[in-house]
């Protein structure tokens, strides 16, 4: 049986059961800032086990992706070591919302184990929570397992909780028995379910959510008690297939007999080859997953994840022999294995490889370099009798030479080194343009209570903005200062919640609306509409005048002119993608967008910076189509369809079963709940302001509509204009003219360098009687005839010229109170002289600091007055190390 086969075995059976088969959700969390990564089948439920969500369904099933880089299973540096420690897996679960409870739970898991897998039933264990009285019951009763083989155990293996408040309750976990031969104890006088050693292995958690705990500890039962259950899909096939680890089972062999191929070796022929082998087959999986869910390689939040999976990877496959790019190419296997089950894989296949690629060179680049320092590093360390690398070495392989932290540490543990890791933390706090590697959330505020008090009392409203700028209703809930309150006066600011709601609340990069709230005995001007709790739009601003109360029935208007001009941005932006999409491939995805009335920036995937004509032609096909006057048609479709059907969906965004569909004519169809244009027509004018990288693979223009892009148009004009006055020419000769000044200027500054030439060598002339002879070595400090670091650099080479051996220190005023100085020595004296040491006593007498190569380098300083006296102490150091 393949693993594929359980899985949909697992879906068939739950189905059977009156399970609705749920499509795995991305990895990236949709609105829940507490998560990096899903990293478990109920993550994308959590608001239905909490009540904020109801869907069609009150039992679901899943094969969900997860991705977890630490924990009792994940941490990071034992993948490829053990037998079960991966970063991605999937998790098979069932679920019930209020429906069936622990009988049928329990009778689900026994069966499904028993009779669909077949698994010897002298083999299962079970382990329940030591209070849970009820579960023991009914394991004895439904199913043949006999007592001694259901077992107790504390809070801590078996009661779950979604956080320090909220659902929580017991579990049940199904243990398989894999025998002595297999994992052999060190205590089998006492081996168990809840023994370390791994032959008894959990196979599935039962959760039953009972309670409900509030802050202050105490729980109390719900009235609507659910199940939430987890099985991972590789530990089971493991056991169905009867390998003795999860890497030997069909869903990992074929990613590591393809990169064995590529290396040259045969999976266990070594136990360190092995390691390598089974480190890249759980690395390639994470990362083509996170790059088809849209994350890129970076150095913070999730995309340091990717990198560092990824870079480790990497570095075993140089272990392995592979010293060009080879990690990309596995990437095909495990989309060909994948992509039945996750067919958008097939569509971005080609996008994941060269994601995958460009990090590859990156990192080839500086990994030699990278590794001899550490080598270095370690070698002197060891002589000084040390096991700790220093948190500098650390914080430089990682600034230098991108090398993430756990990648230094797994190069080193072998060996028995530590890293000196407050000492990196040190550094990287030091350094205040470096973002921290720490996780802080998916990127969103932590949702305050405040907004879900807001919601409990007036609930989430109606947005009625699509049809109105302007409508009659009823103020629900007021905030101040973050508490709740029933009334606000004159000048109060406020946070407030109305009955049906014009305002667009800030959502999909698209700026929320202001405007105005006008009731008889009040007035609030909005500043801004937000949602910071799922549909909940909440309007920021403050009471201009009188007092506004819960209950005032009030003339909500939204802002019209900043809402047509952010209409016709957003509908732009959709237009845009298009054009970028038919201009550069399919490969480009958005990464991130925000849509104003004054602009529209749009974030994507690709590799490298727009050419002018790639720029041109995106401006051109956009502006065509604006020309064209598509009509701009809204609908609500079923997700599925709208997907199957090319309508493009957003990275990571979570949908619900019906979407919102904005599609321009046969130009673009997308998923989008913001407001557009009634045709592109009415856009106007499309003009792109600029374009920028952002990230490793992403790339960000800004422009704009209408009159803001004519205003932009003039701006340009008027430059030009400007260009050739100063020109003396007219604007259609301007770039000639320019160019024509360009040469002038180039012929003028060859001139200079030559002239330059020939003052200096008459100069060094001059300076070369200054020579001091120590220790029969010719030694020389001056000021130096030029005022800028490129005439020291040239004069210093005359000098040197000249002087043929021996040791010189030129020193240099700018003008503007700086000290420039320059320290060199002759090849032929650097085993008795070096600049960069040299040079340090030097700048300090100036304020300065500096450093460099033996034979040359260079240092600055505040203190011009000191010049003299430091280029004195020039001659005194010098006798010192040649005496």
């Amino acid at each position: 049986m393949t693993g594929a086969q359980v899985r949909n075995l697992f879906l068939e059976y739950f189905a059977k059961n009156g399970h609705t088969i749920v499509a795995s959700a991305s990895l990236l969390p949709a609105n829940d800032p507490t998560l990096l990564f899903t990293n478990a089948g109920m993550n994308q439920f959590k608001d239905v086990f909490t009540g904020q969500e109801t869907r069609e369904y009150n039992r679901a099933t899943s094969s969900q992706k997860c991705l977890r880089v630490s924990g009792k299973h994940n941490d990071l540096e034992n993948v490829g070591r053990t037998a079960r420690h991966h970063t991605f897996f999937e998790m098979l679960g069932n679920f019930s919302f209020g429906d069936y409870f622990k009988r049928d739970a329990i009778t689900f898991g026994w069966e499904f184990l028993t009779e669909v897998l077949e698994l010897d039933q002298s083999k299962l264990w079970i382990s329940i929570f030591e209070e849970d009285d009820e579960a023991g019951e009914l394991w004895r009763e439904l199913t043949p397992v006999p007592p001694e083989r259901i077992i107790k155990c504390g809070a801590k293996d078996n009661f779950w909780a979604m956080g320090d408040t909220g659902p929580c309750g017991p579990c049940s976990e199904i243990h398989f028995d894999q025998g002595p031969g297999i994992y052999p104890c060190p205590d089998p006088d006492n081996c168990g379910p809840e023994c370390d050693c791994d032959r008894y292995l959990e196979l599935w958690n039962l959760v039953f959510m009972q309670f409900e705990r509030s802050a202050d500890g105490k729980v109390e039962p719900l009235p609507k008690p659910s199940i939430d259950t987890g099985m991972g899909l590789e530990r089971i096939t493991a056991v169905v297939q009867g390998v003795k680890t999860n890497y030997d089972t069909d869903l990992f062999l074929p990613l590591i007999h393809r990169t064995a191929e590529l290396a040259g070796v045969k999976y266990g022929g070594s136990d360190e080859s092995d390691v390598s082998l089974r480190v890249i087959a759980d690395h390639i999986r994470s990362a083509v997953f996170l790059i088809s869910d849209g994350v890129m390689p970076s150095n913070e939040g999730r995309g340091y994840v990717l990198r560092r999976v990824m870079r480790r990877a990497m570095r075993h496959g140089r272990l392995l022999g592979l010293t060009d790019p080879f990690f990309y190419k596995i990437a095909a296997t495990v989309v060909e294995m994948m992509k039945a089950v996750y067919p958008d894989l097939g569509d971005k296949s080609e996008y994941v490889a060269k994601v995958i690629l460009h990090e590859e060179e990156r990192f080839i680049r500086t990994l030699d370099r990278g590794l001899l320092l550490l080598e270095n590093e370690v070698e002197k360390m060891q002589k000084a009798g040390g096991s700790e690398l220093s948190g500098e070495v650390v914080f430089r392989l990682y600034d230098t030479f991108g090398f993430p932290v756990d990648l230094t540490a797994d190069i080193v543990c072998d060996r028995g080194i530590t890293l000196d890791e407050e000492g990196f933390k040190a550094q990287m706090e030091a350094q205040r343009d470096m973002a921290r590697s720490a996780w802080k959330g998916s990127g969103e505020d932590a949702v305050e209570g405040i907004y879900r008090l807001m919601r409990d009392k007036a609930g989430a409203g109606e947005f009625v903005g699509y049809e109105t700028l302007q409508t009659r209703t009823t103020v629900t809930a007021i905030a101040t200062g973050g508490e709740l309150a029933d009334s606000a006066k004159e000048g109060d600011k406020v946070e407030i919640t109305i009955a049906s709601s014009p305002f667009y609340g800030e959502s999909g990069g698209q700026m929320g609306d202001a405007g105005s709230l006008l009731g008889d005995d009040g007035a609030i001007i909005v500043e801004k509409a937000t949602k910071p709790l799922g549909d909940l739009t909440v309007l920021t601003g403050h009471v201009s005048r009188g007092v506004i109360k819960v209950g005032d029935e009030v003339e909500a208007r939204v802002e019209s002119g900043d809402r047509f001009a952010t209409m016709q941005n957003h509908s732009a932006t959709h237009l845009m993608q298009a054009a970028l999409q038919a201009t550069l491939g399919d490969h480009v995805k958005q990464a991130g967008s925000l849509v104003g009335p004054d602009r529209l920036r749009f974030d994507f995937s690709h590799f490298a910076a727009l050419t002018n004509e790639e720029l041109r032609n995106v401006e051109k096909l956009v502006n065509i189509w604006i020309a064209e006057n598509h009509r701009v048609g809204v609908s609500e479709e079923k997700y599925d369809e709208a997907v199957s059907s090319g309508v493009m969906a957003l990275f990571g965004e979570k949908y619900d079963d019906t979407v919102r569909v904005v599609r321009m004519g046969e130009v673009s169809a997308e998923l989008c709940g913001g407001t557009h244009a009634r045709t592109t027509g009415e856009i106007g004018f499309f003009k792109i302001l600029s374009e920028a990288g952002i990230a490793a693979g992403v790339r960000r223009i800004e422009a704009s509509t209408a009159r803001r892009a004519l205003t932009r148009v003039w701006e340009l004009e008027d430059m030009l204009a400007e260009i050739g006055n100063l020109t003396k020419s007219s604007a259609d000769e301007a770039v000639a003219r320019v160019k024509k000044l360009q040469s002038t200027l180039k012929d003028a500054e060859k001139e200079i360098t030559s002239l330059r030439a020939k003052l200096a060598g008459g100069a060094s002339s001059d300076i070369l009687s200054d020579v001091r002879e120590i220790a029969g070595v010719k030694v020389l400090a001056a000021r130096a005839p030029v005022d800028d670091p490129k005439g020291l650099r040239e004069f210093a080479d005359t000098v040197r010229d000249r002087l043929r051996s021996g040791a010189f220190a030129l020193g240099v005023e700018d003008g503007e109170g700086k000290v420039m100085l320059l320290v060199a020595v002759t090849p032929d004296l650097t085993d008795r002289l070096n600049a960069g040491e040299l040079i340090k006593p030097v700048a300090e007498l100036v304020g300065g600091r500096g450093g460099g190569r033996p034979e040359l380098a260079q240092a600055g300083g505040n203190n011009p007055a000191k010049l003299d006296e430091a280029l004195a102490k020039f001659y005194e150091e010098a006798e010192k190390l040649l005496s």
